[in-house]
């Protein structure tokens, strides 16, 4: 008798079946993951630095204007990088 999980996890695979990825796609995805990292943390030590510059002025204003901005970017960043992986795993769409 199957359990409850093992049930579920049978209609999960009827209703989305897994994508099989080649070592070629598993190596373009992982190369746009690091690329990806590395653009996040580029951006965030540049706006870290413009925060640490708006802070020691005293500019509250400029700070949350810079955090906002931040998360944007990194909003941004992962929203391209999950579309360029997209395409990565399903060439033909």
């Amino acid at each position: 008798m199957k359990s409850a999980y093992e049930l579920a996890m049978e209609r999960l695979g009827k209703a989305s079946p897994t994508v099989k990825l080649t070592a070629e796609q598993k190596k373009e995805i992982a190369e746009l993951e690091s690329k990806c990292a590395a653009k996040i943390a580029e951006r965030e030590l540049f706006l870290k630095g413009e925060i640490v510059k708006a802070i020691d002025k005293g500019d509250a204003a400029a700070v949350e204007q810079l955090e906002k901005q931040l998360l944007s970017d990194r909003k941004t960043l992962r929203a391209d990088c999950e579309e360029k992986k997209e395409k990565v795993r399903n060439p033909a769409k």
